[in-house]
């Protein structure tokens, strides 16, 4: 059996992977990766507006990995669209970074599982193989990690590199020209961020395991000690 504050340690690092799987699933589940502030620029210029009047052609966008919304103003007042990313914009969007993007984050909830399970047998026994043991907890932790960091690195190159709001914005917009004002990363995304965070913390408990404590020992073992050393 493992010693108290070994099994102390993997019990906590036991609920920080079930956190972060917790984490990834509502972050993938939730429509607020992306919020942003969109300006149609064809009404803008059909009426040649100035300053006070591009509020009537100011609207909101916000989606997730799979569905999302956004609310446009051309002049003729608020219209509301919902979409979703899947089957209705695969043309539109990079579709194999945005794949990529979602094998990540379900590679990274299996992983954070993989360490949930080793860190309870960690409780329970002393693992034979060191695979099994807190090496093995810190490879599974670092893999699922590096998977988030793939996932928020590919959702951020989208966003700067391939336009994603834009595109997404634009979506079905024949007559009407948009423009993004303003973007910002929201809950969702940070919610896959605090994630990876919770992988390296794992990856520090892992390390605080092999940390031998001093053995303490009773009066009674001292007495005991003493009158043997006594005798002989």
């Amino acid at each position: 059996m493992p010693g108290c504050f070994k099994k102390i340690l993997f019990s906590l690092a036991s609920v920080v992977s079930f956190v972060s799987f917790l984490l990834i699933v509502v972050a993938m589940g939730t429509q607020k990766w992306m919020t942003g502030t969109i300006l149609c620029q064809t009404g803008v210029d059909l009426v040649n507006a100035s300053d006070p009047e591009l509020v009537k052609f100011i609207g909101d966008i916000y989606y997730g990995l799979f569905q999302g919304g956004k609310v446009r103003q051309c002049g003729l007042g608020k219209r509301r669209f919902k979409f979703s990313i899947f089957p209705h914009m695969v043309k539109k969007l990079n579709t194999s970074l945005h794949v990529f993007i979602i094998l990540f984050l379900c590679s990274a909830i299996a992983f954070a599982l993989i360490s949930f399970g080793f860190c309870i047998y960690n409780v329970i026994k002393v693992p034979y193989r060191s695979i099994k043991g807190p090496a093995g907890i810190c490879l599974w932790n670092l893999i699922a990690g590096l998977f988030i960091v793939f996932a928020v690195s590919s959702f951020i190159a989208a966003v700067q590199l391939h336009s994603l709001t834009e595109r997404i914005a634009n979506f079905r917009e024949n007559v009407f020209r948009i423009v993004i004002l303003e973007e910002h990363y929201e809950d969702s995304f940070w919610l896959c961020v605090a994630s990876g965070a919770t992988h390296a913390f794992n990856i520090l408990l892992m390390a605080m395991s092999n940390i031998r404590l001093p053995k303490f020992k009773t009066k009674t073992e001292e007495a005991n000690v003493t009158a043997e050393d006594i005798m002989y």
